[in-house]
């Protein structure tokens, strides 16, 4: 990159930056959080029971978030308040479960996620430990390879104990009820796919705590990823972040690689507020002045720039 070229980039990200960080400063946090999945951990006060809750939420974290809100707490109300204590009992966790059903999803293999992670939890000490002793094992064994790479094979490890551990198939397998449901409860981290859920558990529970986010592992937030949704894929798009148009493994690299030029260490931490920005903006493709009405990044968006390239927000 020319000397010229990395000048222009430089002006670009601080724009982004500047942009981006008034989005956040204005966003009321935890009001946002009553209405995000992620507000069903923080109810929790044990470490067991949140790592346990923070994954099946992440999990059924599809779809229309009002309808995954509604699913969890039916869920959660089934499984009781000690959601640990339930996993310690499988038999009577299926029990409680039987009927529940979620998208593809059904009570029973809820309960084998809830029971193989809780059988991790306790062989490890807590999730947190079992998937830094993968990250670890992993960053040993291939120094070499890419970072995000890294994090992709730790995760994929750590989820195939938990498979194991609770007699879930392995994406590709099939489960003997013919259902697709079990083996996608888990994404395949391997396979290319975004893996958007598993990143959101990761970003749950290894950014500082926030009021959103947790910080409960000693993992540091640069490895982490951002999950990306369709909300996300357009927002990035529209700032510049990725040109790609698939919600790939890459395409979260790429767009956390962009991030990171914002903030090194902490490459997510726009994460929730742009989510949650672009359900409410839903952003379009093209500029729209009735949706981009006070829009919070409307003056760094690659629709709104004249024809010499100047955004005509920022310069009008």
């Amino acid at each position: 990159m020319s000397a010229r070229a990395a000048a222009k980039r430089a002006e670009r990200d601080a724009a982004v930056k500047a942009a981006l960080d008034v989005v956040r400063a204005r966003e009321d946090l935890r009001a946002r959080r009553g209405n995000d999945p992620v507000e069903f951990v923080h109810r929790h006060r044990a470490r067991e029971d949140r790592e346990l809750v923070a994954l099946v939420a992440a999990s059924c974290a599809f779809g229309n978030v009002k309808a995954i809100r509604l699913k969890l707490a039916e869920l959660l109300d089934r499984v009781g308040p000690r959601p640990a204590r339930a996993a310690d009992d499988p038999e009577a966790l299926a029990k409680r479960l039987a009927g529940f059903k979620h998208r593809v999803f059904r009570g029973e293999d809820l309960a084998k996620l809830l029971i193989g992670a809780r059988r991790v939890q306790r062989s490890a000490g807590s999730l947190g430990g079992a998937f830094e002793r993968e990250l670890a094992r992993v960053d040993r064994e291939d120094p070499e390879a890419e970072p995000e790479a890294r994090v992709r094979e730790a995760l994929a490890s750590f989820c195939d104990r938990i498979r194991a551990e609770g007699g879930l198939p392995k994406t590709g397998e099939a489960d003997p009820s013919g259902r697709r449901g079990p083996a996608h409860l888990l994404s395949d981290a391997r396979a290319g796919s975004g893996a958007k859920r598993l990143l959101l558990f990761l970003r749950w529970m290894i950014r500082p705590a926030d009021g959103i986010d947790l910080g409960m592992w000693r993992v540091p937030a640069q490895r982490l990823l951002v999950p990306v949704d369709v909300h996300i894929h357009k927002l990035a798009r529209n700032l510049g972040l990725t040109r790609r148009r698939d919600l790939s493994w890459k395409t979260s690299v790429e767009i956390t690689r962009a991030l990171a030029r914002l903030d090194p260490e902490d490459p997510t931490r726009y994460d929730f507020s742009l989510c949650h920005m672009g359900m409410v903006q839903r952003c379009p493709s093209r500029p729209d002045a009735a949706r981009c009405e006070g829009c919070g990044v409307r003056p760094v968006c690659v629709h709104w720039k004249d024809r010499r390239g100047r955004n005509t927000v920022l310069t009008a």
